[in-house]
């Protein structure tokens, strides 16, 4: 301490700067007296000189003034960050060992919290759940009451209006009958519904066997076919995606159509619109088949040669068909000889066995005679 507050006046000038007492070199401003007082205050010094303690904060925990900035020969200097405090020279095993149980202890000490936590949001799960059971049973309460409720302000309706006890019997019974067919239609919807659900058990097993069936008849496969089936299986699952996307475009086309149509039938004016546009539709079609009869029209030569070309074939035509209808008339006329032949041949067949039974008899006649 006594280095720090020596007199001014044997302090020596130094290189860069000048002391508090003596002439200051030449090309130095002297500092005014204020600014010695408040460049230096007393006990302080600057931050890494011998004159002052060490300072254990960086940059940012160091305070900065505008004062403590010298002003020297090469213009202001910036201010020197003190060094930390002492470190560990030798980072050995124990050091690591240290480090590694704090963090251990840190970690544990987390477990320890995100454990007494989740002990905590299960046991308020529990008691959630038996709220929530105790709240589904005073629901039910409270609606088996409400029905109660109702009916006896009905009641109260009844006798403040003086009604007559036949008509809450009349009402009475109307209610009972609407409720039991009620009820027995609900007992057939119940029965209904059991025996689908029994179908659909049977058709989900049918469809299980099938599936069964259809793997053990690709595991028989060959490897060549079981590929081939693959293939065939995922452009199936493909086209089957299409399929459904173009549906789903269909059915939104469908919807604007219909939203466009009740639009449509609301507006006069589009009605009228609509039958422009399809009569405008029909003559633009005439129109191009018109375009297209007169492109396939050609010059009268072209067509001239085309009907004498058509001539000269339905010509041949007609020749090959004379030619043909001779053919058959020649083979008609042949078969028509060929069947009167042979009813000649039938007839005189007939004939000589008509001679030979009659000369039969005749010698039956005169050997019966003789005898």
């Amino acid at each position: 301490m006594a280095s720090n507050h020596k007199s001014s006046a044997a302090r020596p000038v130094s290189r860069g700067g000048v002391g508090l007492t003596g002439r200051p070199p030449s090309g130095i401003r002297p500092l005014s007296g204020n600014r010695v007082a408040t460049a230096m205050p007393p006990g302080t010094a600057r931050p890494g000189s011998r004159g002052g303690p060490i300072g254990t904060g960086g940059v940012l925990s160091s305070q900065i003034k505008v004062a403590d900035r010298p002003v020297t020969q090469q213009g202001l200097t910036g201010m020197k960050t003190g060094m930390k405090g002492p470190q560990r020279q030798i980072l050995d095993k124990s050091y690591y060992l240290g480090l590694l149980r704090s963090k251990i202890s840190e970690l544990t000490t987390e477990v320890n919290k995100l454990q007494k936590e989740i002990e905590m949001y299960n046991q308020e799960n529990s008691v959630y759940l038996s709220y929530e059971k105790r709240a589904e049973t005073l629901a039910a309460e409270i609606k088996e009451f409400q029905g109660q409720l109702a009916d006896y302000n009905m009641l109260v309706d009844k006798l403040n209006t003086n009604t007559e006890m036949e008509e809450v019997m009349n009402d009475y019974n109307m209610l009972k009958a609407q409720n039991d067919r009620e009820t027995q239609s609900m007992d057939v919807i119940f029965t209904e519904r059991q025996a689908k659900e029994k179908q659909m058990r049977s058709v989900e097993e049918e469809i299980e066997q099938e599936k069964q069936a259809a793997d053990d008849i690709i595991k028989n496969m060959s490897l060549e076919n079981q590929v081939k089936y693959l293939e065939m299986k995922a452009t199936n699952e493909k086209l089957l995606q299409e399929l459904d996307t173009l549906q789903q475009q269909l059915d939104s086309q469908n919807m604007k159509k219909e939203s466009m149509e009740a639009e449509i039938a609301h507006s006069q004016v589009k009605q009228e619109a609509v039958l422009l546009h399809e009569k405008l539709y029909e003559l633009e079609s005439h129109r191009d088949q018109m375009i297209a009869e007169d492109k396939s029209i050609g010059s009268p030569m072209e067509e001239r040669q085309k009907l004498l070309k058509q001539v000269k074939d339905d010509n041949q035509e007609i020749a090959s068909m004379e030619r043909q209808l001779t053919d058959i008339k020649e083979k008609i006329n042949q078969f028509n000889e060929e069947i009167r032949q042979l009813d000649m041949d039938l007839e005189e067949h007939q004939d000589s066995t008509n001679y030979g039974w009659k000369i039969t008899e005749k010698n039956t006649e005169s050997f019966k005679k003789q005898v």
